[in-house]
């Protein structure tokens, strides 16, 4: 069995970013949450985990920093704070969240807010993959306030997406909720509908609910993290949103299960108990009947290679050129949800 845990010490920093460092521990590239762990520098001594690099998984090329021994032990709890995430496991931390007012940049969400405040209209897409983000961004637009309200399925912390860095450069992004089990983004929330709720008050134009860098998946129906869709688009629905739903699509998956309309998208629809909205590229063939209260809607998704240049494109190590028909169905819900708007 691969090990889990490793000593060593920080040999270089790579770079810094809000919320994460990228260093090497003995020369093999490892990533560290200063905000969980404690600042980083060169020669500090160091346990990492190593088992994801180990085992050859597709998103885990990297070591991650479990504690710093040289600097990392006297790591205070923000002040006020008493609600922990990830509770009662070794990496429990003291974070103030956004239900009970948190960070300089928040407004408190008052008590009984979202029963009094519903999200009226409020547009909500909801993505299965964390590579459909950046399209739906784009598919958005500028001039709109967007917030990223990131659910657990993928990677927990906000802080590892090099896409939220991008949008929010590109200003197609203007702020990150970590709803739990995630963590590392602006804001913390307990739930989705906090999240949502308060995306509302703050006065966003538009949300874009998903699922972190990755995703965890077992080939089963319901084994997997694009079931995140349902969470999202069902608070939506319930607290009087619009949910517009972005379709995983592909035509070069070599997965039978993933061609054409995904099984993660059909599986997370079925646990849609309000109406949603499927955004659907015009031109592509229908998928077949779709379940519940769900609307596929045919958006012109025409000049979304020009609208999302310069934008991380990826997904599965596939690029627009391979896989057009996935960025495509992406893009198309952000317009969807801008139209919305009108």
């Amino acid at each position: 069995m691969p090990a889990t845990l490793r000593r060593g010490r920080v040999t270089s920093v790579v770079e810094r970013h809000p919320g994460l460092v990228r260093l090497t521990v003995d020369g093999v590239a490892c990533i560290a949450y200063p905000g969980l762990t404690g600042p980083v520098a060169i020669g500090d001594e160091v346990v990492v985990n190593v088992q994801a690099r180990e085992l050859g998984l597709g998103s885990g090329g990297f070591d991650v920093l479990v504690v710093n021994l040289t600097r990392g032990l006297e790591l205070a709890a923000e002040p006020g704070a008493h609600v922990m995430t990830h509770p009662y496991t070794p990496l429990q931390a003291a974070v103030r969240h956004l239900e009970e007012g948190a960070g300089a940049d928040a407004t408190p969400l008052p008590r009984g807010a979202v029963a009094a405040a519903p999200l009226g209209g409020l547009p909500v897409v909801c993505c299965s993959l964390h590579a459909q983000l950046a399209p739906v961004c784009a598919g958005l637009g500028e001039g709109l306030r967007v917030a990223y309200v990131q659910l657990g399925g993928g990677a927990l912390p906000v802080a590892l997406s090099d896409s939220v860095r991008a949008l929010r450069a590109s200003n197609l992004l203007e702020a990150a909720a970590a709803v739990a089990p995630c963590v590392a983004g602006d804001v913390q929330a307990v739930s989705v509908a906090a999240a949502l709720v308060w995306s509302r008050a703050q006065g966003f134009d538009a949300v874009v609910c998903g699922i972190g860098p990755g995703v965890v998946g077992t080939g089963s129906r319901f084994g997997h993290g694009g079931l995140a869709v349902a969470d999202a688009a069902n608070a939506t629905a319930a607290l009087g949103g619009r949910a517009v739903v972005a379709a995983r699509i592909s035509g070069a998956d070599a997965r039978e299960r993933h061609r054409r309309l995904s099984h993660h998208t059909r599986s997370a629809l079925t646990l849609c108990l309000g109406e949603a909205l499927v955004a659907w590229p015009a031109g592509l063939p229908h998928p077949e009947p779709l379940p519940g209260r769900v609307i596929l809607r045919e958006v012109d998704a025409t000049g979304w290679e020009a609208a999302c240049a310069g934008l991380p494109l990826a997904h599965m190590g596939r690029g627009p050129a391979a896989d057009p028909g996935f960025f495509a169905a992406a893009y198309a819900a952000g317009r969807l949800a801008r139209e919305l708007l009108a």
